[in-house]
């Protein structure tokens, strides 16, 4: 198989020929048709985390290795079954649900493998959709999009379950109290549209881009906030009227989880969901005083994607924004996304797809 691969760390991405997978037992070979490009896939090129205070976390430690085909956005068509995989058929096109653990443990049995201690994701910690071919380990993780668009199923992989796991630490709330969404690229635009199908009405989207809070208007929001003033967490509460009950933090950087927590009101809840960087200074005793939750949301589970993906094919979710662009251009458009030069989304698209 061709795989355009990080061979090292904030360097090109390499075109290579890697042998293409046998599936054995349960797993199913895919031919990837389309892949999302996600900010997640700039941070594991760049090969490390910022903790804040100077320190970092190298990816390596989580057990990442290199040369590494990204993409965990993946929409495939199967090409070869496995002898003990059933189900499915040579053709067959699905989304491939890439948060898969050891598949042993009670977490995963559970279906919460995105939890699992011993993670084994694909684009992540095995080639992923910046490949010609993806290998599935079983096919419970192989979603049926109907007649979706491909390109925007394979978002919901990850963005797409990322904020809808999101929302629902948030809800139910009435309709009419501000939700606010800080960052407005293609997550914060996927939020606006899961929210709005959940039925929310009061959506207050926080980005420093005018181009971007100008999306987020036509997708929905219905106040925006730019994030490059000054006191930011009082432009939030008067676009709210009032201090938020619920944030979530879509960036969760240095500067965007102060004036987020700053701008809770008591019982509040801050939900972090970006991988932005940086630290967060808290009052411990504003936390009781306040009653403030801060709580971390990391993707979504596989239930989350057959809910999701079931809740668009009955046209209650309406589609982001999605630009295709050539598989063999993904460096390109990583770069594009690296720099923020990306409103909505990008998705390789295989040259035979």
């Amino acid at each position: 198989m061709r795989a355009w691969a990080v061979v090292e760390n904030e360097a090109p991405l390499q075109e290579l020929d890697l042998p293409t997978p046998d599936p054995q037992g349960t797993e199913v070979l895919l031919e990837t048709t389309y892949c999302g490009i996600c900010h997640s896939d700039v941070h594991i090129w760049e090969g490390r985390y910022d903790l804040g205070g100077g320190r970092m976390m190298n990816l390596k430690d989580r057990g990442l290795s290199l040369p590494l085909a990204m993409g965990h956005e993946v929409v495939g068509r199967v090409v070869r079954l496995g002898p003990d995989a059933a189900g499915l058929r040579p053709g067959d096109t699905r989304i491939v649900f890439p948060w898969v653990g050891c598949g042993s443990c009670a977490v995963c049995a559970t279906e919460d493998d995105n939890m699992c201690p011993a993670p084994r994701y694909i684009g992540v910690h095995r080639h992923g959709g910046y490949a010609t071919h993806v290998l599935a380990p079983h096919p419970r993780y192989l979603v049926d999009p109907g007649t979706l668009d491909p390109a925007v199923a394979a978002t919901y992989a990850c963005s797409g379950i990322s904020v809808f796991s999101a929302i629902r630490k948030v809800l139910p709330l009435p309709p009419d109290e501000p939700v606010v969404l800080v960052g407005a690229g293609g997550l914060g635009l996927q939020a606006i549209a899961v929210l709005k199908a959940l039925g929310h009405r009061a959506i207050v989207s926080v980005d420093i881009s005018a181009e971007k809070r100008a999306a987020a208007e036509r997708a929905g929001a219905c106040k925006t906030v730019d994030a490059a003033g000054e006191a930011v967490h009082q432009a939030i509460i008067a676009a709210c009227g009032g201090q938020p009950v619920a944030i979530i933090d879509l960036v969760n950087g240095t500067a965007t989880a102060r004036f987020a927590f700053d701008a809770l009101r008591k019982g509040g809840k801050l939900v972090q969901v970006g991988l932005f960087g940086g630290e967060l200074s808290v009052p411990l005793p504003l936390m009781p005083i306040r009653a403030l939750t801060l709580q971390g949301s990391y993707v979504g589970t596989l239930k989350d994607l057959r809910e999701l993906v079931a809740m668009a094919q009955n046209g209650g979710l309406e589609a982001v924004p999605v630009a295709t662009v050539p598989q063999h251009e993904a460096f390109e458009a990583l770069m594009r996304l690296r720099d923020g030069r990306v409103t909505g989304r990008l998705v390789l698209k295989a040259d035979a797809a």
